[in-house]
């Protein structure tokens, strides 16, 4: 029998319906892979076990009754441990977050999912409050990629990243806010998809303001719109969230590869100035061409941002200004606890003016305007995800790369939180070292479906595929011993 840690959402459904297997035997193997990415790589910060057991138990007496809750009903999730879920703590990497308080309430995207009847099978690492592009905290220690555990899974949601691609449940919560589900999606050989702003209800809202998004992690685009559906939903508690989608995402993507034919794309292979390692060069090349093999309109075209220097010193002034109300409060034991680097950037932030603030905010509408009128002419934007592949865990950068900050290796992803645009990240190859290489589709605002539609005529025709990962048998080291030290993305 097909091992079913290894089928998609979509999939486990069919097999659900079929009366071929159950929730229960589904999450029994999905379980067993959760605690195989606990230990080889620190990808999860809690399993479920007992709690996943009894909600797999009710979803199968449903299938038996034929009255599914939904199409992710009996489907084993796991959720980033930024988003609060109910019954567990959600410490967002920080040991300031005690761990005793009492955790009775669901983030709007976790009630959604838990209403359809997805099994929730635990939570998953984060740096601490999501601050940085990599997955590493005190609280924690560092998340590994499952092609090389001893590189990293990417950040922030790089615990989910890694789960996901380890068979530890099809389908995952994430937060991106400056390409926190893109940027471990691309390094660990997965998809996801980081929405309109305000499609996906957000509560607590964010330190990082209206930077930050909630999105599904996934094996493919398909099972992404299946959780979109789900987790779009409304929420009273969110006041940006945007009017219920009037469609379905998962009804968008019927015809598969046809569905591309006529959109016009705008390929920007290095946004003007960015240096892409060669390899990833020629991965999203292909997979472009096959685009247009499929009947899309590419044309070779940078969309008009300003230097990239002037995007990144205004998202930093937007970010840090974050880092440093969402630790404002904390006294001179937790201040010395923290991620050094985030110590480093919420002192910056305490700096800023409110005129600073604003003068960031210009940019931002100046940035959102442009892209708006420049997506009259193209359906879609394509980029690499990012300009290289996974380096050594534990490390904000490259070592050896001079940078100094997680942004200066992620050029492709936060500008389009500035803008609040729906991006995807999908895989389009392997280097040499077999890491995976990651494309970005970046739509409209309101665009999800057309993003969505793209990636999944990719994965049809072929190009949106990695190998399973190999399951690495040697835990990582063990998490530090003392713990340092609310918000987050």
């Amino acid at each position: 029998m097909t091992d079913l840690a290894t089928l998609t959402a979509a999939e486990l459904a069919a097999v659900f319906a079929a009366g071929e297997a159950s929730p229960t035997e589904a999450t029994a193997a999905v379980l067993e892979r959760a605690e195989l990415a606990r230990t080889t790589v620190n990808a999860f910060t809690l399993i479920d076990h007992e709690g996943a057991a009894e909600q797999a138990r009710a979803a199968t007496e449903r299938w038996r009754r034929r009255t599914p809750l939904s199409p992710v009903d009996g489907v084993p999730a796991t959720v980033k441990d930024i988003l609060l879920q109910r019954g567990h703590p959600t410490r967002r990497g920080s040991a300031a977050v005690p761990a005793g308080e009492r955790w009775e309430e669901d983030a709007p995207s976790v009630a959604r999912l838990r209403e359809a009847g997805a099994v929730l099978v635990g939570k998953t690492t984060t740096p601490e409050f999501g601050w940085k592009g990599v997955t590493d905290s005190p609280l924690h220690g560092a998340t590994g990629n499952p092609y090389a555990p001893e590189r990293t899974a990417g950040g922030s949601s790089g615990g989910s990243a890694a789960a996901v691609a380890l068979g530890a449940g099809p389908l995952s919560l994430g937060t991106d806010g400056g390409g926190s589900v893109r940027i471990p999606a691309a390094f660990c050989g997965i998809f996801a998809l980081k929405p309109t702003y305000g499609r996906v209800p957000l509560y607590p809202a964010s330190a990082f303001g209206t930077l930050a998004h909630v999105g599904p992690m996934t094996r493919d685009a398909r099972d992404a719109a299946l959780l979109l559906d789900v987790i779009s939903g409304p929420d009273a508690r969110d006041w940006s969230q945007l009017a219920p989608a009037t469609s379905s995402f998962a009804g968008a993507l019927v015809g598969g590869a046809e569905r591309v034919r006529g959109l016009r794309i705008a390929y920007s292979p290095r946004l003007r100035e960015v240096a892409v390692a060669p390899e990833v060069a020629r991965a999203v090349e292909r997979a472009v061409a096959r685009l247009s093999e499929l009947g899309a309109e590419v044309d070779e075209v940078d969309p008009p941002l300003p230097s990239l220097d002037q995007l990144r010193e205004a998202f930093h002034v937007l970010w840090f200004a974050g880092a440093a109300r969402v630790t404002e409060f904390f006294d001179a034991a937790q201040v010395a606890a923290l991620d050094p680097g985030l110590a480093e950037i919420r002192e910056q932030g305490a700096r800023y003016s409110a005129l600073d603030y604003l003068a960031a905010v210009d940019v931002r509408m100046a940035l959102g305007r442009a892209m708006g009128g420049f997506h009259e002419r193209y359906d879609l934007l394509v980029t690499p995800t990012l300009p290289i592949t996974a380096f050594a865990k534990g490390v904000e950068v490259p070592e050896g790369s001079g940078q100094r900050r997680w942004t200066e290796w992620t050029p492709f992803t936060y500008p389009f939180n500035l803008t609040q645009q729906p991006a995807a990240s999908l895989p389009c190859g392997r280097d040499a070292a077999g890491l995976p290489i990651g494309l970005q589709l970046v739509g409209p605002r309101h665009g999800d479906a057309t993003v969505l539609r793209a990636a999944h005529a990719l994965h049809v025709a072929g190009v949106a595929g990695v190998p399973e990962p190999p399951l690495p048998p040697a835990p990582p080291p063990a998490p530090p011993s003392t713990p340092p030290t609310r918000g987050g993305r």
